[in-house]
Parts: structure tokens; sequence; C-alpha cells
């Protein structure tokens, strides 16, 4: 019998292993506080109230997974389930009602699934309804690879930071003309200091040493070259932290 090879239940179990590792890393009690930048932290021993939207097609399905692996780590959190509503809340003024985003709002901590917006006039997106209304300004996406689990790159370790209520995600477009239609990119000075705020205050609490601000001010000048002047400003109080400016082109190709 062959000893030097594991078998595919073992593997499996290595694998488990390390995501319990991985979600008593990010949301078991450790310290007091919320802070910009850090991960939720509680009281030892308190439960987690959480909102928790299942979203739409194979969101439930996804939302129920989510909730048995919290209970097999062992996490204390209790979730408050809201769903999209049938019609629009003139409120919020989407299919988000008032009170799902109170909800969110009193409990500090969401999660959703999958949000399928309904196509149609008078309404806006679901998630662009969640980040105006909640003023979730940062997407923060870490990447990290997780022992027991084979990839095409080993030791991946890195955490995108997107700017989420200007941009291309502004939402505003219109049609000039038939067949012209027109798209307006908004970069604004409050929000570019706001997330490289975040991205630096990030770094720092986390212990990383680099901040790579990714743009397209080559073709952009204005709008991006206006992001990247307030990047420089807020890398200017992190001495501690290298600050680097990469063309979105040369990063993609770096990464891949």
């Amino acid at each position: 019998v062959d000893t030097t090879r594991e078998s595919p239940s073992s593997e499996w179990w290595r694998g488990d292993m390390a995501l319990r590792r991985l979600l008593q890393g990010i949301v078991l009690p450790r310290t007091t506080g919320r802070h910009v930048g850090a991960s939720f932290s509680t009281e030892a021993g308190e439960t987690i109230r959480a909102t928790l939207f299942p979203g739409d097609g194979i969101g439930p399905e996804i939302a129920e997974s989510v909730k048995q692996v919290f209970n097999v780590a062992g996490v204390p959190i209790e979730w408050e389930e809201h769903y999209v509503g049938t019609e629009v809340d003139p409120r919020t003024e989407s299919f988000l009602t008032w009170e799902s985003l109170e909800s969110v709002r009193r409990n500090k901590v969401g999660l959703k699934g999958p949000m399928a917006t309904p196509i149609g006039k008078g309404h806006r997106s679901l998630n662009l309804t969640l980040r105006k209304e909640l003023g979730l300004y940062a997407n923060v996406r870490p990447c990290n690879s997780l022992p027991g689990y084979k990839t095409r790159y080993d030791d991946v370790n890195l955490v995108t930071i997107r700017e989420n209520t200007e941009g291309e995600y502004s939402g505003l477009e219109h049609q000039v003309v038939r067949g012209v239609v027109e798209s307006l990119k908004i970069i604004t000075r409050q929000a570019s200091l706001r997330v490289a705020e975040y991205a630096f205050h990030y770094a720092k609490a986390n212990g990383r040493e680099r901040v790579s601000a990714i743009h397209k001010a080559n073709i952009m000048r204005k709008t991006d070259g206006l992001f990247l002047k307030c990047c420089r400003e807020v890398a200017e109080k992190y001495p501690e932290i290298t600050y680097e400016e990469v063309i979105i082109d040369n990063c993609c190709m770096t990464v891949c």
C-alpha cells in the first residue's frame, strides 16, 4: 500500500479544516471595536446578528450552504433574512425595501446572494441601491490560496479595493439620439480621497507593505488623473507603505 498518497477523503478533510481556519480568522471574535479597513469583531461570547439577502436564482441555495458552513465552523451568528420585494419601494426607488436596508444599518454586517434587477424602467439596480443607500464605497475582495486546494498558482495573497459608487458604476447613462447612448464617468476628490484612505488604512492594519493604484490615466487624463492625485496625497501620510501606480493593462498582464 502506498502510504504517501492521500485518499480523496483525507484531501477533503484537509480542505475542510482550512476553510474552518479561514472563517475563524475572518468572523470569530478577536478584539473589540469596529474600525475602517479592519474585520468585523465583537465581544467574546457575543452572538453576531447579521442581515442575510438570499437573493435570486441560485442565491437561496448558496445562502443555505453558507449557513451550514458557518454552523460547522462554530460561528456564533444569528441570521435576519430579508427578500427582494415584488414591487418598487418608493423610498428606495428599487425592489429592495426600506426595512431590509434598515436591518443592515442596525446589524452593521450583511451577506447577500446574487441579485437580478428586474427588467423595466422606474427603479434602480439592486446592487447600486445597496451601495448608495448604505455608503458601501469600498469593495474589498481578498484573494488567497487555501491549503489543501490545488490551483494554477500557489501562494496567492492579494486584496483588491475598488471604489464602489463612482466611475462607470455611477449608473448615469442616457440615449442622446436614436442609436447613440452616452454614459457618464464621475470622479470626485471626496470619494477618491475616501477610498484611498481606506486602502492605506487597510494595508497598515493588516500588515501589507504595498498599495498599488490601478488606473487608466494615460487615456482618461482628467478623471483617473484626479484619482491618482488623491492617492498620492494620501500616500504621503503613510511613508512606511510603498506606493506605486500601475496602468490597468499592465496590471492584468502581470497578475495573469
